[in-house]
């Protein structure tokens, strides 16, 4: 998914308008970790961009996306750019 969010709408209050987008990003992150996983992988993993357009984005964990949204309202930004690829990955054993 790469696209830029709205958070300003004429019909809906800011608040409910943020929700929303949050809402629609965590829809397609559950949709893509139900997808088939080839043998050799065992999870999905996820890249993340953010910033207030593509040319100003920076990486970011998957769970610092909402915090940086709330950052991006609290700044009064109109919109958003995020960026976010899903890729198999297998998770390493710990040694003890």
């Amino acid at each position: 998914m790469k696209k830029n969010f709205q958070l300003t709408d004429t019909k809906l209050a800011p608040a409910r308008q943020v929700d929303a987008v949050k809402h629609e990003i965590k829809k397609y992150i559950a949709r893509e970790r139900r997808k088939k996983l080839s043998e050799d992988f065992d999870h999905w993993d996820f890249d993340c961009k953010i910033g207030e357009d593509s040319s100003k984005s920076h990486e970011v964990s998957l769970s610092d996306i909402n915090k940086s949204i709330d950052e991006f309202v609290a700044k009064d930004l109109k919109s958003f750019y995020l960026e976010i690829l899903a890729k198999q990955a297998r998770r390493l054993k710990k040694s003890l």
